[in-house]
């Protein structure tokens, strides 16, 4: 139940026309129809089409749609990372496999006497002898039944169909995958890709690689449907959670990477598939590397533990940061360090507000640390901010932990980061009781009509409410 009451929540706050009673439906009801048997809370199929409806409202006249599918792509030898499908195209058609390309028509097309329809996905056909390796496939009937698409048909019959590019104005192309290997498979995504270049030798010039990547599905994607943020909060509790286990079972006796486990097994252990970026867990002078990844570092005792996380639950990414005191308490020095970037961040979230633009928040949080900095003397002109503070303090978040927007004024159902920091290395030209001192918060923030929702807001953030969850014992304490 502890999502279920959030989610109704937060769904109220955003959409003042969906009553209760239709939220409750909303977060519990099964799906319409889905592809996997194992879990039952999948986006439906009537989500993805949805979506392509209101791209088809946004395409020009007389124009088609073009998106490829991910790459398999190789980690070494025979063995190949764990797929995971390009946002873009899953947001338009829900499927999770690789090889796969899809036509999306502004208007119904006609081809032949059995074919009418205003999309066509190229999926691969099933193969018995490949799905004992690789799980089954949806193939060509499970893509109709399953993802709703109006019509399937194999990636084998791809290079002999004339799909007649050159009849339209305007072939919106969605990013093509680079350096794809030729497996000398006739249904895989190099053939697919291949194929497309020639079927589009005659009309290059009405090719638009722009549109769909840099404005209509950013558009799109920048305001999150209800559907989407069950989901989207569903992995932010989860993420909530590991830092909230990782506060009472840090001591300074672990390594980064035995941080980094603990947050992972509470991501698994909760249902999300993977974590949604690489898990930073970053201590002493790494708590100075914005995405310092390795993990290897032993701890010490006065550490700070810089521990960014993100658990990815059905295709959508939490973005989580806490900093941490490895010992249970913050030094005078690292206290001072925190509460600016505490109060940055408060000040950023309140500008987090319909019709703020994209950057307010982060002028709001800079202002801060830089007048703050300037009164502890660790900077001596407010432009020197930049020395310590250098990243964005806002980006949008869903489908990828970066997500597609367009940056411009916050619209009602955007979820937006904010998440200063300050980050002072050995050797800045400051007081060394500063050095090896960073700190980020960083916390994910829905836009509603009225004042805006912190989302994370059950991970503790102030330095009294971590000091006394860092006193209990925790499940991986040794």
């Amino acid at each position: 139940m502890k999502y279920l009451f959030s989610t109704v929540f937060l769904l109220v706050c955003i959409n003042p026309f969906l009553s209760q009673e239709n939220v409750v439906v909303l977060a519990n009801q099964p799906q319409e129809i889905k592809s996997n048997e194992y879990d039952n809370d999948l986006l439906p199929a009537s989500f993805f089409e949805n979506n392509r409806n209101e791209l088809r409202k946004l395409m020009p006249k007389n124009s088609v749609a073009v998106l490829f599918s991910n790459p398999v792509r190789n980690r070494s030898n025979d063995v190949d990372f764990q797929y995971h499908q390009d946002p873009n195209f899953y947001y338009l058609t829900g499927l999770r496999e690789p090889n796969s390309v899809v036509f999306i028509f502004k208007e119904v097309q006609q081809y032949g006497n059995d074919i009418t329809a205003d999309e066509i996905l190229f999926v691969q056909k099933n193969n018995s002898l490949d799905e004992i390796w690789t799980g089954k496939r949806l193939g060509v009937d499970g893509a109709e039944k399953f993802l709703g698409i109006k019509k399937a048909m194999a990636s084998t019959d791809f290079s002999i169909f004339d799909l007649e590019l050159e009849t339209f104005d305007k072939i919106l192309v969605g990013k093509i995958p680079q350096d794809i290997e030729n497996n000398f498979v006739k249904d895989d995504l190099y053939n697919l890709i291949q194929g497309f270049h020639q079927k589009t030798k005659k009309c290059e010039s009405k090719l638009d690689e722009n549109s769909i990547n840099n404005q209509l599905l950013p558009k799109l994607r920048q305001v999150k449907k209800p559907e989407e943020l069950v989901l989207l909060k569903k992995a932010i509790d989860i993420t909530c959670d590991a830092q909230i286990e990782l506060m009472k079972s840090l001591t300074p006796q672990l390594k980064e990477y035995q941080t980094q486990a603990i947050v992972e097994y509470v991501f698994k252990n909760n249902g999300a598939e993977y974590p949604g970026f690489p898990t930073i867990m970053g201590s002493g002078e790494n708590s100075c590397v914005l995405h310092y990844t390795s993990n290897r570092k032993p701890f010490e005792q006065n550490d700070l533990l810089v521990s960014d996380i993100g658990a990815e639950y059905h295709g959508y990414t939490a973005d989580v940061t806490r900093t941490l005191p490895v010992n249970g308490k913050f030094s005078e020095e690292q206290k001072i360090i925190y509460n600016i970037v505490l109060e940055a961040q408060n000040a950023g979230i309140k500008l987090c507000k319909k019709g703020s633009k994209f950057w307010d928040p982060h002028d709001a949080a800079t202002q801060v640390i830089a007048n703050q900095l300037l009164k502890l003397g660790i900077i001596s002109k407010a432009y020197e901010v930049k020395e310590y503070f250098m990243h964005g303090t806002s980006h949008y978040l869903g489908l990828d932990v970066h997500d597609a927007g367009l940056f411009g004024a916050l619209e009602v159902g955007n979820v937006i980061t904010v998440e200063p920091g300050i980050y002072i290395p050995a050797g800045a030209n400051c007081d060394p009781k500063w050095w090896n001192i960073g700190v980020r918060i960083e916390d994910d923030i829905l836009i509603t009509e009225d004042e805006p929702i912190n989302l994370s807001a059950k991970a503790p953030r102030t330095i009294d409410e971590i000091e006394q969850l860092m006193l209990e014992v925790g499940s991986f304490e040794k």
